[in-house]
């Protein structure tokens, strides 16, 4: 008999989560990613509820969560991290340094689609880049499979001293919940892992060790051998470990997973969740007298060769369906090893490719029988792709509007003029720019009472002639692009959250390069990077870099305080005390724990020429200075605009009303608005002199995700952000009034 378990209805994030609080680890760090940030919200919730001790550090990037592991781990701890997609390949650096120091961790990832283009669901396009890292990797197909493989993983790699990855389908196991059982008593899974006594540690003051050495050969040819050793030990460890974790769960688990293969002639091996689906395409094919059969891995990492083998070696032929493709090397990694390992054991069997299923396409009992008839048939390609369809040779695009250039642009709505080098704007008015087209079209897919196309098109009017856009990643893009259609009136790109900025300094840059060397038209573009959703957190290193830089053109940051697009976690910028997904109110917490990022300090530290604030409230002052950005950023430099951006979803308001919300903010002095030309700062707007200034609670309590500070509980923390919010704001004062400043 085993330990004493429960029954759960939950899903594989959830599941890793509860994993990890009865583990209790010391240290997590993450950033929000879809599909594994719900791990963090989960473990959030519970740290609320007085349920675990981790300390959860929400990072400005995944690289830097990946560092705050490293740096946790070396400190002789256990440590914790989820991540996806392009967030996993953005810490991927990380990788190689945390197994090469031979530091245990777990890390799950929630497998998702590489991008671009831009796509959120599931496949396996992000695991595969993983393999050469150093790292063990355990793929769990169920959600009962993610709790389990999260306590063996890391009792497995306290053993063989390396880090180890849980990875699952993301949406197809991440999200769907399913009847699993966890212990019930958190004392049988520390049991079970035991207690973790590092062998070095930089914390360790009395046996002083210096890690990450500059290490060349032959050494570090020893180095590596070593971490092929570990992997070696970790193949012959995990039985014993899957072994002792069955007698207290009455789970048995193996290296590989099969079903109906002692006599197959046809199989099937695939990865993940699909392989329940083709467990039942193998039981209808059997009923009609077909000799077919499927099986898995647990481990890409060590590669289980043997017990691969076991299964193929009576085959006559092998189907094998991965949910990712190795470009250009006919195959994705499931076959490119799978061919390796039969031809090396001169296995006398026929190996199918099939890549399927990539973005999330749903695979269906229907498509395995596909797969697995491709067996019978004589003649049939070695590798091709499954579930495409042709294209329509005759399509041709619909232009659903005009474009608008400079020639059909309204000009003259705003007139700037430099006068005793003080540039000055004439117009602005709304009555005024009317005529001004929205290059952001109607046609979108925003939430009702989202700041983000009011912001981009106030913008945009003081704007006149051509512009570029580009949106990193974010609702401001997501709402706006969905293939095959646009709302965009003027050329735009994409690019990811961390580097906008880069990707469009150079784009600016091509278009200068060209002019000057005649392969260009003359004429002036505006170059416009749109940011926001927590972008100006893990781009700002590379927004500081375009600004240090002076690239010409505007960097405009629409703050609606989270990461939105995942789902309103926090945000450097979320006000402190703010509930979210990663920031929850409960008995040991009261939401966020620290105070908003002044980002446009941040921004005016790089003596940049233009820093501007602007509000929805105040749309005159808003063109104006976008008019004057322009100029700044054809002229100077570049120029920097932060707008306040409402979103009602998340800030739990009502969008009828975000206007006098964002005037609110802005009469709290919460979000003050100025602008800093070349250095010398200027109040746009003093809600002092006009006898409108407000306590920063007034505004915190017209927004539900606020609302909670006014209890008596939060009174320390309400006094707190007043005193922070009123210390920027004197200084802010004592700026404008500073003739150096």
């Amino acid at each position: 008999m085993g330990a004493e378990q429960r029954n759960l209805f939950e899903s594989g994030n959830e599941l890793a989560a509860y994993a990890a609080k009865q583990i209790n680890y010391h240290v997590m760090g993450y950033y929000p990613i879809t599909p594994s940030t719900q791990i963090a919200e989960f473990l959030d919730q519970m740290k609320a509820d007085g349920e675990h001790d981790i300390s959860l550090i929400a990072a400005e990037g995944e690289h830097s969560a990946a560092g705050i592991c490293y740096g946790a781990s070396a400190g002789g701890g256990r440590v914790f991290n989820a991540t996806s997609a392009n967030g996993l390949l953005y810490a991927l650096e990380q990788l190689p340094v945390q197994s090469g120091t031979r530091f245990p961790m777990v890390m799950n990832v929630a497998c998702r689609t590489i991008s671009g283009p831009l796509c959120i669901k599931g496949d396996h396009s992000d695991i595969m880049y993983t393999l050469n890292t150093g790292w063990i990797i355990l793929f769990a197909n169920t959600p009962q499979e993610v709790y389990d493989f999260n306590l063996c993983a890391l009792k497995l790699a306290e053993k063989v001293k390396l880090p180890v990855i849980v990875a699952f389908d993301g949406f197809f196991t991440s999200h769907q919940k399913r009847n699993s059982k966890v212990f019930s008593d958190d004392k049988t899974v520390q049991d079970f892992i035991g207690t973790y006594d590092a062998k070095y540690s930089a914390l360790d003051l009395e046996h002083p060790v210096s890690i990450g050495s500059y290490m060349n050969e032959p050494d570090i040819l020893n180095n590596k051998y070593q971490l092929h050793m570990a992997m070696e030990n970790a193949l012959q460890t995990l039985p014993e470990i899957f072994e002792e974790y069955e007698k207290i769960s009455d789970r048995k688990y193996g290296a590989v997973q099969e079903y109906q293969t002692k006599d197959a002639e046809i199989l099937l091996f695939l990865l993940g969740s699909s392989y329940h689906t083709a467990k039942v395409a193998v039981d209808k094919l059997r009923q009609e007298g077909k000799k077919v059969g499927v099986f898995t891995t647990k481990l890409l990492r060590p590669y289980p060769a043997e017990a691969l083998y076991d299964i193929c070696k009576h085959a006559n032929t092998i189907i094998v369906a991965d949910r990712q493709d190795s470009y250009g090397a006919g195959g994705g990694n499931l076959s490119i090893e799978l061919k390796a390992m039969l031809q090396e054991k001169q296995a006398d069997c026929r190996v199918i490719a099939r890549v399927y299923g990539l973005g999330g396409r749903d695979f269906y009992e229907k498509d395995a029988e596909e797969l697995l008839l491709l067996g019978y048939e004589k003649q049939v390609k070695k590798f091709d792709y499954t579930g495409v369809y042709p294209g329509n040779s005759a399509f041709q695009a619909t232009d659903y509007f005009k474009p608008i250039t400079e020639n059909w642009a309204a000009q003259g709505c705003t007139k700037v003029e430099v006068k005793q080098g003080t540039v000055e704007v004439q117009g602005g008015k709304l009555n005024e720019v009317t005529s001004m087209p929205k290059r952001l079209a109607p046609g979108h897919g925003a939430c009702p009472g989202c700041g983000i196309p009011v912001n981009v098109n106030l913008l945009l009017k003081g704007i006149e002639g051509n512009v570029v856009l580009l949106f990193q990643t974010g609702c401001g893009m997501v709402v706006t692009t969905g293939y095959p259609k646009t709302s965009f009136k003027v050329p735009y790109i994409h690019n990811l959250f961390q580097n906008g900025a880069a990707t469009l300094s150079g784009l600016a840059e091509m278009f200068h390069q060209r002019q000057a060397r005649g392969e260009y038209p003359k004429g002036e573009i505006t170059f416009i990077m749109v940011s926001g959703d927590g972008g100006m957190d893990i781009g700002m290193g590379s927004a500081l870099g375009t600004a240090i830089r002076n690239e010409r053109l505007i960097i405009f940051e629409y703050d609606n305080g989270g990461y939105m697009n995942t789902g309103y976690q926090l945000s450097y910028s979320t006000p402190k005390g703010a509930k979210s997904s990663t920031s929850h109110t409960g008995k040991n917490q009261y939401g966020k724990k620290f105070f908003h990022k002044d980002s446009p300090m941040l921004m005016a530290a790089t003596n940049l020429p233009y820093v501007a604030t602007v509000a929805e409230s105040n749309p005159v002052d808003f063109i104006k200075k976008a008019a004057k950005a322009k100029y700044y950023a054809n002229e100077c430099g570049t120029a920097y605009i932060k707008a306040l951006s409402a979103c009602p979803l998340n800030w739990s308001d009502k969008p009828s009303t975000e206007r006098k919300v964002i005037s609110a903010a802005v009469d709290c002095c919460y979000f003050p608005l100025f602008e800093m030309e070349n250095g010398f700062t200027s109040l746009s707007y003093d809600p002092e002199k006009m006898q409108k200034k407000i306590p920063v609670l007034d505004w915190l309590t017209m927004m539900g995700r606020t609302k909670h500070l006014a209890k008596e509980p939060y009174q320390d923390i309400v006094r707190e952000i007043q005193d922070e919010v009123d210390r920027r704001w004197e200084r802010l004062k004592a700026r404008a009034e500073h003739p150096l400043l």
